[in-house]
């Protein structure tokens, strides 16, 4: 054994070439009863088994405390143990004839510094470790979703793999690019034999959950809400009703990226994070004078009306003054939105803001803009619009300079907007009271379709008039 290890560069003092060979005998006696590996040739098993789970600690400084993910009969973790005795390493097998074994082994062997853990990995295991390391044949995306609860940061992910990952490393830096990076890509041979290896190691990046719970606690107030009697549970209720949002003068914002970038960009608006476990902590750059308010699940899947499953934010928001229409318009396009879905008022403000509307006016006709699937739909953008409450559409002043979107009108390439006037889309079903088609503009299409989305129709009129004012 000695000898064969030395083949491979590894050097081992004459005890610790006892304990393996001890290791190396306990794993020849069960095998026939356990299935424990499928290599029998006394070489085989020192190069492919023992040398092979040890290289990594001469090709790398281990990490302490390292968790061997997968172990099986032991490895890497036992041959490492038995060559680095300073490192402390748990096995993690959730086999329990294995996990039998195994702690038998650890006790005949008479090693310290090495546990067994006797159940799956998953994201919800906390315990935190420098390393972990894994012979598994599971894909590295796989593994480092795996142990995104117990790699602490800076804590490396060590990946034992044959030659050919090279997909691996690509799909994994993908699906991690903000949480893991890859540290190193070593190939190498196991001594002289043809047996090709590669030392794959990705460096954690962020914060663990449990980290990020903790900092997050003492960061912001942290409120626990059980009971659907709770008084500020109640008000959060009746937020994603018109009525209760412009009574309280707030909001709930759904979906990650929406959430993200409203903290972004409106860090001042935020008020609270809301989730339905203290699983799902604040990210690190919520300001620390928005509350936590950790809901129930059945108090939280009440809120969540879009059914994201994720957090909500509580937003600040703005009374809408209202609209003067008397008092004349500014330069440049006023949009009217008379829209009643959510997601088309969302989207026609985003659109608005996009292409450099001055104002917004909402129509006594249109859905609340702050109604969660109209902030969804606007991409966030309805928090920084110049907002305005106006009439009904039937009470618009005649002698607005109105242009309107119609089916009938002028084709709108050739149309001279006015240097001052009001763009009214037509309504979902509805369309266009009478005497608002005096000035309108229609969009040519295909005969094949009937008409665009009112939201859609009213980007292509935006973007249309945006470009006219760049000549």
């Amino acid at each position: 054994m000695d000898r064969i290890l030395q083949s491979c560069g590894i050097a081992l003092a004459r005890d610790r070439i006892d304990l393996l060979w001890q290791y190396h005998n306990r794993l020849r006696q069960a095998n026939p009863e356990l299935n424990l590996t499928r290599i029998h040739r006394f070489e085989n098993m020192v190069v492919k088994l023992y040398a092979d789970s040890i290289l990594p600690g001469e090709l790398t400084p281990l990490p302490s405390p390292l968790l061997d993910l997968g172990t099986g009969p032991g490895m890497p973790g036992i041959p490492l143990k038995i060559a680095f005795p300073d490192t402390e390493i748990v096995l993690a097998e959730t086999r329990q004839n294995r996990v039998a074994f195994l702690e038998q082994t650890i006790f005949e062997l008479g090693l310290s510094g090495i546990r067994v853990y006797g159940h799956a990995v998953t994201p919800s295991f906390e315990q935190m470790f420098a390393g972990v390391i894994t012979r598994a044949v599971e894909h590295m995306d796989k593994t480092l979703h795996r142990v995104q609860g117990c790699l602490e940061t800076g804590g490396l992910m060590i990946f034992m793999k044959g030659p050919g990952c090279a997909d691996e490393i690509t799909a994994a830096q993908q699906a991690f690019e903000h949480s893991f990076k890859l540290r190193q890509d070593t190939a190498y041979s196991i001594g002289n034999t043809p047996n090709q290896r590669r030392l794959v190691i990705f460096e954690r990046t962020d914060t663990p959950p449990a980290r990020r719970r903790q900092q997050a606690a003492e960061k912001h107030r942290v409120r626990d809400i059980q009971s659907a009697q709770n008084a500020k549970y109640k008000d959060l209720k009746k937020l994603p009703t018109p009525k209760g949002m412009k009574k309280h003068n707030q909001a709930l914002v759904s979906g990650t990226k929406q959430i993200r970038d409203i903290i972004a960009q409106c860090s001042g608006k935020c008020l609270a994070w809301i989730s339905g476990s203290e699983n799902q902590p604040p990210p690190e750059n919520l300001p620390g004078r928005a509350a936590w308010y950790r809901l129930a699940p059945e108090l939280f899947n009440t809120l969540d009306v879009l059914g994201t499953r994720s957090p909500l934010l509580l937003v600040e928001i703005p009374s809408i003054p209202p609209w003067q229409p008397r008092a004349g318009l500014p330069p440049g396009c006023t949009v009217l939105v008379p829209f009643q879905d959510p997601e088309n008022v969302g989207a026609v403000i985003r659109s608005a803001v996009a292409f450099g509307a001055e104002y917004i006016v909402v129509l006594a006709e249109a859905a609340y803009p702050f109604h969660p699937r109209a902030i969804r739909a606007s991409g966030g953008a309805v928090m920084h619009a110049n907002l305005m409450q106006g009439p009904s559409i039937e009470e618009l002043p005649t002698d607005l300079p109105v242009v309107a979107l119609s089916m009938t009108g002028t084709p709108i390439f050739e149309f001279a907007f006015p240097q001052s006037f009001a763009l009214l889309p037509g309504m979902e079903g509805p369309g266009l009271p009478k005497g608002l088609e005096k000035n309108a503009v229609s969009i040519p299409m295909s005969a094949k379709v009937e008409s665009l989305n009112a939201a859609a129709a009213a980007a292509i009129a935006l973007y249309t008039w945006s470009q006219t004012r760049r000549i």
